[in-house]
């Protein structure tokens, strides 16, 4: 078992940034690929950041390309997602996740999830 505990989000304005820490405990935190989702009201859950298995290469979804970063640290057992520029439609509950096998963007793929952490962008 994992347990993953998210903590940073907020409210903050358009432009604003947000850094999203996800604490692991559990089973050996680098034997696990790491990944953030969000799921906005309404709507299905989304991939927004996360780790190929060797860590070595990072992925992103498009509409947040160039303004989000995905890092980990392997010694305090905790994945972070800085957040810089945020737009009202970044507006969403925020996941982190941690899988051992299949592919880095389908949600499916996870198996353990954290309880979230709402990220709210004003205009």
């Amino acid at each position: 078992q994992v347990q993953l505990v998210e903590s940073g989000g907020g409210l903050v304005q358009s432009g604003d940034s947000l850094r999203l820490s996800c604490a692991a405990s559990g089973r050996t935190f680098s034997n696990y690929a790491m990944g953030w989702f969000r799921q906005a009201p309404g709507k299905e859950r989304e991939f927004v950041a996360g780790f190929s298995w060797s860590a070595y290469n990072t992925y992103y979804a498009d509409s947040v390309k160039g303004r989000f970063t995905i890092s980990r640290d392997n010694a305090k057992n905790t994945v972070y997602l800085q957040m810089n520029s945020l737009k009202p439609e970044d507006t969403a509950v925020y996941y982190c996740a941690a899988r051992d096998s299949g592919s880095y963007y389908s949600p499916l793929s996870y198996d353990y999830w954290g309880q979230g952490t709402q990220v709210t962008v004003s205009s």
